[in-house]
């Protein structure tokens, strides 16, 4: 019988929103910083830890930049169900635009490791007007 997926009981999502910083880019010397406020909730069933990161950022030339380490701005929030942590980060691109994309490595409170996906999300400068 398959199983409903609904029904994972280690399941998380995990929303972005983006902004760009001009105050501290420097377009001149193609520095483009971008500020990410990532929320990530728990939906499922048990108690999850968020233990590690990976990220995969990709600027406007397709030159793609890893990125792995332990937990998130020197967190590893433990999320009961239906709590959520929110944390906010910056990358810097040499591009005005690019992306990002990764994956979150979590454990259950049953000690069972996962892997949530971090959809990927647009960096953007906003086009100005002269």
């Amino acid at each position: 019988m398959a199983q409903n997926s609904s029904m994972n009981p280690h399941e998380i999502s995990i929303t972005v929103k983006t902004q760009y910083l001009p105050d501290q880019s420097d377009p001149d010397n193609r520095q483009f910083a971008f500020a990410y406020t990532v929320t990530i909730k728990n939906t499922g069933s048990i108690a999850i830890q968020l233990i590690a990161r990976h990220w995969l950022i990709t600027d406007g030339d397709n030159e793609v930049q890893e990125v792995r380490g332990l937990g998130v701005v020197g967190q590893q929030p433990l999320l009961r169900t239906g709590e959520q942590f929110e944390y906010t980060s910056w990358a810097t691109l040499p591009t005005p635009a690019g992306t990002m994309r990764g994956e979150y490595f979590c454990v259950t409170e049953e000690a069972q490791f996962f892997q949530a996906p971090i959809p990927e999300f647009a960096l953007v400068m906003p086009r100005t007007l002269h």
